[in-house]
């Protein structure tokens, strides 16, 4: 399968000039997918250069890149300070994360990421882990269900979404898209499309932990970032934006309120490169749409 088929690579160009890759330097591609960015990288790097890339998804690992400088770790990229000791790479010059669903997961029905298709309401990026978006609906109370379509995609009518799951899922289970959908419709807000892909994002974020991964991921990056190494992030949502931003800007994931009394303002962790984030150009929004929500925050590791 060709990469154009598989996953058109967001803000390559950008990414790649601002992550100021040295031919001989050691990066981590945390997000292979299907590898656009790290063949990209590899393009820049030398023969002594290394590209260490996680990916936890099966058909990633399948689409991989063979060649002696890429060590592929079939893992979640919130392992990644474990797995780089592991791999004699405590020290790197970059990190890059895409934080987006692969196109080829969004393509795949039986994975159940897309509204497009019917297929088992599945979401898992780790197929080997059990926990499914089906299990999520079966089992999870509603008060906890009100919070990750409030949290996690912004849902109007959070609360009546989730009392009508709950509700409805003793005499209508909710195995695959199409029963799913078939159940929330009556109570679907404004533009269905809209509202399903909300709903959709809500259960993809909470069934993989992706911003509990994306806080360990930071946290970790800044450790194993040699000073002036690179932190790239592209996020998608405004949840992982704020987090990425809060966390280049302070060192901190959560906003702190500023102290007015304080004797001295902590060292900073990172320089900003993007002091505003990098979105996609009008040629790219043409050949990709999937890049209108992309933004690119680059940071440099301080000595």
């Amino acid at each position: 399968m060709g990469e154009q088929q598989y996953h058109l690579p967001v803000l390559l160009q950008e990414t790649m000039e601002l992550l100021h890759i040295h031919p001989d330097g050691i990066y981590v591609d945390a997000t292979f997918g299907g590898g656009g960015h790290s063949k990209a990288i590899l393009e820049k790097l030398g023969e002594n250069g290394r590209l260490i890339v996680f990916d936890q998804d099966e058909d990633a690992y399948r689409n991989r890149i063979i060649d002696e400088r890429v060590t592929f770790v079939q893992q979640n990229f919130r392992h990644l300070q474990r797995f780089l000791k592991l791999h004699q790479a405590e020290q790197v010059d970059g990190v890059l994360a895409d934080l987006g669903v692969s196109s080829h997961q969004f393509d795949t029905a039986a994975r159940g990421f897309s509204i497009r298709f019917d297929g088992d309401l599945d979401m898992r990026m780790d197929t080997r882990k059990e926990f499914t978006a089906a299990q999520l609906l079966a089992t999870w109370g509603e008060s906890r269900l009100q919070l990750i379509f409030q949290e996690y995609g912004e849902v109007t009518n959070a609360k009546t979404l989730a009392q009508t799951i709950v509700k409805q899922r003793k005499t209508h289970p909710m195995r695959t898209i199409a029963e799913f959908k078939s159940v929330i419709q009556p109570i679907v807000k404004g533009n269905p499309q809209k509202y399903l892909a909300q709903v959709f994002q809500a259960l993809r974020i909470a069934v993989n932990d992706e911003l509990g991964a994306l806080k360990d991921l930071l946290e970790q990056a800044a450790n194993v970032l040699k000073p002036g190494g690179r932190l790239a992030v592209i996020t998608f949502h405004s949840l992982e934006d704020r987090m990425v931003k809060n966390f280049m800007k302070t060192g901190r994931l959560e906003e702190a309120p500023e102290d007015p009394f304080a004797k001295e303002t902590p060292p900073k962790l990172f320089r900003l490169i993007t002091k505003k984030p990098v979105t996609a150009s009008d040629a790219e929004l043409k050949l990709n749409g999937r890049s209108r929500s992309a933004k690119l925050r680059v940071a440099e590791k301080q000595a």
